[in-house]
């Protein structure tokens, strides 16, 4: 079974107890929920959200030996409070996020996630939302403008606006595979797959990672009991930055501008930062699964 990414860094992070109650709100295949749930045992509880089924089918089968003490649910992150209410718990005394898409994810072709087999453009975390917009969807309905906007936000791709024509040019495209032939028109080698930023820029755009990121940060100190901890492991800058953000603002007594002679915020310090500095991957790691060479952990403590 694959090992999830930093596993012994979470176990250590989150320090699970017997008597907790924790969350993985990116349960995915039961990587990390199985290791709080074995380090808390034996009467240690978790909560496990997912949008993806298939993910929770595969968490499901991984985690049964933990009975009830293992809860999952098919839902997303940002309906944390509301699920925790629904159990009747007002607080929690963990919560892990593993952010991005996953390596199961990556390696079902079909999801259209991966830019190395020709299948369907979709990339929706939740394949089972009949409405939500696909990457095909975008590519094939957003301006010129607005598609190399979001190329550029959230994939950083220098290259955005000649990308965004040659997908505007080869309109339509339904697969993987034909929207890097466009790309590949415009865009050399370089340290990455040509594709790698504009896939990860569309994935991105579909889920609303970005904005849910943003979401879930406030329900999650909103819900942690006095001494519970936050571990969220990021995968790009764009979320790291949102996370070192967040846990650097509500760890300050004043969030008033510098130059401000006296502070008229009443901002009250709710958290401790654990990490300033994130978390890596060992080389021994990254030597065994190299998709964990960009992961960067962040733990903060509530007050």
């Amino acid at each position: 079974m694959h090992q999830s990414v930093l596993y012994q860094d979470i176990i250590h992070a989150l320090q699970p107890r017997s008597e907790g109650k924790y969350v993985d709100g990116t349960v995915g295949a039961g990587g990390h929920a199985y290791g709080i749930l074995e380090a808390s045992q034996p009467h240690g509880t978790l909560l496990g959200l997912d949008v993806d089924p298939q993910a929770l089918d595969l968490a499901r089968t991984r985690l049964a030996p933990f009975g009830p003490r293992a809860i999952l649910i098919h839902a997303s992150y940002l309906s944390l409070a509301e699920q925790l209410t629904g159990l009747g718990w007002e607080t929690v005394d963990g919560i892990v996020l593993d952010l991005g898409v996953s390596s199961m994810q990556l390696d079902t072709a079909s999801r259209g996630f991966s830019f190395r087999e020709d299948a369907p453009l979709d990339m929706r975390f939740d394949p089972t939302r009949p409405h939500a917009p696909t990457a095909a969807d975008l590519v094939n309905t957003l301006s010129e403008t607005d598609l190399a906007d979001v190329i550029y936000r959230y994939g950083e791709e220098r290259l955005s606006r000649r990308v965004a024509r040659a997908i505007v040019q080869a309109r339509p495209l339904h697969t993987t595979g034909q929207l890097v032939k466009a790309i590949t028109r415009v865009v050399r080698g370089g340290d990455h797959h040509p594709a790698t930023r504009t896939f990860q820029a569309l994935r991105i755009a579909v889920n609303g990672e970005l904005e849910a990121v943003e979401q879930v940060l406030p329900q999650a100190l909103q819900v942690l009991a006095p001494g519970g901890r936050l571990a969220v492991i990021a995968f790009h800058s764009l979320e790291d930055r949102i996370v070192k953000e967040y846990f650097r603002r509500e760890s300050r007594d004043c969030i008033c501008p510098p130059r401000q002679p006296m502070c008229t915020c009443g901002h009250i310090a709710r958290l401790r930062e654990i990490t300033r500095k994130p978390i890596q991957p060992t080389d021994e790691e990254t030597h065994a699964n190299p998709r964990a060479r960009s992961a960067r952990l962040r733990v903060a403590e509530k007050l």
